[in-house]
């Protein structure tokens, strides 16, 4: 009997820039010191390869090229535009417009709303996989929901905390739209 396994591409030094999702690491500039400067792009952003991965000094993070690269920030991080970003080579996923392959969380204590990979070992499989145009929209009607009250303007409610997890979760988790979840609210009172 044959068993065929989706094999997850492997990605290093000459295809990690070709259509890829990754989130770097913010690390001090110091710990790129003594590296041998391996690679430096039209964009002027630095590379410096290792076997387990890459370092990247840039000024310009989120869509670069053909890539979607965010930088998680350290938490007393520099105020400089220009910063040092670390990923292992695992740490890249495959990136286009039009497969599902993202997925939207929310963080309730900061109010954050950001974009993940599905090929993430942290995906749950609940949270509801869309395109990146898709992704998008959620996320900016997410940012609305968590941020404003307009939205709930025509909504009959008594806490509009409750309502906001409930709206929250059924964008995250379904694919209905932010029109037909407010519209269902404004059906049931």
């Amino acid at each position: 009997m044959l068993i065929f396994a989706t094999m997850q591409k492997v990605y290093n030094k000459t295809n990690f820039h070709k259509h890829t999702f990754c989130i770097y690491r913010e690390v001090a500039l110091t710990e790129i010191a003594g590296l041998k400067l391996s690679y430096t792009s039209k964009s002027g952003s630095s590379y410096y390869f290792t076997e387990k991965g890459l370092y990247r000094v840039s000024n310009h993070w989120g869509r670069a090229a053909n890539c979607r690269w965010r930088l998680l920030p350290l938490e007393n991080g520099t105020l400089s535009k220009t910063k040092a970003g670390y990923a292992n080579w695992s740490d890249f996923y495959p990136n286009n417009e039009h497969d599902n392959l993202f997925y939207v969380e929310v963080n309730w204590e900061t109010m954050e709303v950001s974009f993940q990979h599905k090929c993430n070992p942290e995906y749950n499989g609940k949270a509801q996989l869309r395109n990146a145009t898709e992704t998008a929209k959620v996320v900016r009607h997410l940012n609305e929901v968590l941020t404003t009250d307009n939205w709930a303007k025509y909504i009959n409610f008594d806490d509009i905390n409750i309502l906001r997890k409930e709206v929250v979760s059924a964008l995250v988790n379904t694919n209905r739209s932010f029109i037909d979840i407010k519209r269902n609210y404004h059906e049931q009172k």
